[in-house]
């Protein structure tokens, strides 16, 4: 027992020992990697100062290029970089059909926008008919034909207007007989060869058969036949039916052969050289607009264009169940472009707002989803960013983006813009 633990004894120093030999190596390791450290460090303290400028300078380079190439991405695509000025010749500005207006400072005026619908002047619409039953023997006006006042529309053939005519004649002819009856009566009174009496008697006669035949006549024109005694003696029967001012005619009913009726009109002749722009305006702006202020109507058949009109009639009620107001504008139409049922906007003038830009709007394109006009400067086409307003008159407000004085581009916008998006699309091929 004695002998085995002297070995045990061994064996324990010899491993303490090994584990002190291990730790003294850990120490060293951690010792090299600070002194490693640390000397890394003094190299970077004891760089000259010349370096760290150079490069700092580098490093600003660096910026600044970075820098003038997100500025020169910037103008890119706001549009306003000098590599998209357009420079154009004298000839490609005249295939584009580039045109240019001066702007300049203009009365403003509120105005009340509204949705309308053409409707023909109701004071100058006559539904024409016959005044007596009739068959119809002539129809030559056809629909949308131009008309004369007191033109023959069509011809009817009617047994009571053949009537009244016979009777018109027998009248006729009875007042010419009283009349030289009581001329010879009257003569032969003078010589005293027939009595007084007899003379009374002829006189009255006379004075009845004048107002017979003024009753045919009345009787006559109340049908709508003028009186007059036909080539051959014999009464007439055929009587024209006439419209009773110009205009246009905008129905038409009349069938040749067909038996018309006093209660259906045959025709519809209307005067379209003015017409009713009809309109409802809500409670809420009623306090604006009055009668005869100025207004302005466009249609979509003619972009671009304004019709000028006026204010003429606001109703004294309001419609219970939209409520809203009718009010109606009157606009002269003597070309006739402008039709009955078209939809239209009626913008009427509410008061003065003062003086402002007006661009017309079809200087306007968008560029990128942003309202851009171009401007002419410096030999060139610019793009310019503008902000917008109301409309008024085919125009628009120009809020910002453009000055008094600047050359706007007016016609050939879509040209321009095509030639600035064909570059782009170049450029982005290019990279």
């Amino acid at each position: 027992m004695k002998h085995s633990a002297a070995p045990r004894r061994t064996f324990e120093n010899t491993h303490n020992g090994s584990n002190d030999m291990k730790n003294t190596l850990h120490r060293a390791i951690l010792m090299a990697l600070c002194l490693a450290a640390l000397a890394l460090a003094g190299c970077d303290k004891s760089q000259s100062p010349q370096d760290g400028v150079a490069k700092s300078a580098a490093a600003g380079k660096t910026a600044d290029k970075h820098g003038h190439e997100a500025e020169k991405s910037s103008e890119h695509e706001d549009g306003h970089g000098e590599e998209e000025q357009l420079k154009l010749g004298a000839e490609e500005i005249a295939a584009a059909g580039i045109r240019t207006e001066e702007l300049a400072e203009q009365e403003i005026s509120e105005q009340l926008v509204l949705t309308a619908t053409i409707r023909p002047n109701q004071d100058r619409i006559a539904p024409v008919a016959p005044r007596v039953p009739g068959r119809i023997v002539k129809a030559g006006v056809n629909l949308g034909d131009a008309v004369k006042a007191g033109q023959t529309l069509a011809v009817l053939d009617s047994l009571e207007v053949g009537e009244a005519h016979s009777a018109w004649l027998q009248a006729r002819t009875a007042q010419a007989l009283a009349k030289a009856d009581f001329e010879r009566a009257e003569m032969l009174h003078t010589d005293q060869i027939i009595a007084r009496k007899d003379h009374l008697r002829s006189h009255a006669e006379y004075e009845k058969s004048k107002a017979a035949l003024a009753a045919a006549t009345d009787r006559l024109r109340m049908l709508g036949v003028s009186p007059s005694p036909s080539s051959d003696g014999k009464a007439v029967s055929a009587f024209p039916l006439t419209t009773p001012f110009a205009g246009t005619v905008i129905e038409k009913h009349a069938i040749l052969g067909e038996l018309a009726q006093p209660d259906k009109a045959l025709y519809t002749v209307a005067d379209l050289s003015k017409l009713w722009i009809e309109a409802n305006l809500f409670e809420k702006d009623l306090g604006r607009v009055k009668a005869g202020a100025d207004a302005v109507v466009t249609v979509a058949a003619y972009p671009g264009e304004a019709f000028q009109g006026r204010l003429t009639y606001i109703a004294a009620m309001v419609d219970k169940e939209t409520r809203t107001v009718q009010a109606r504008v009157e606009v002269a139409n003597p070309d006739g472009r402008l039709k009955p049922e078209m939809f239209a906007t009626a913008a009427i003038w509410t008061g003065g707002k003062g003086k402002g830009l007006l661009l017309p709007e079809e200087a306007v394109v968008l560029m990128q989803g942003q309202p851009t006009a171009f401007v002419e400067e410096h030999g060139g086409f610019e793009p310019r960013p503008v902000e917008l307003g109301e409309k008024l008159r085919g125009r628009v407000v120009v809020k910002a983006g453009l000055a008094a004085g600047d050359k706007v581009v007016t016609a050939g916008t879509y040209a321009l813009k095509a030639r600035i998006m064909k570059s782009q699309l170049g450029e982005g091929h290019a990279h």
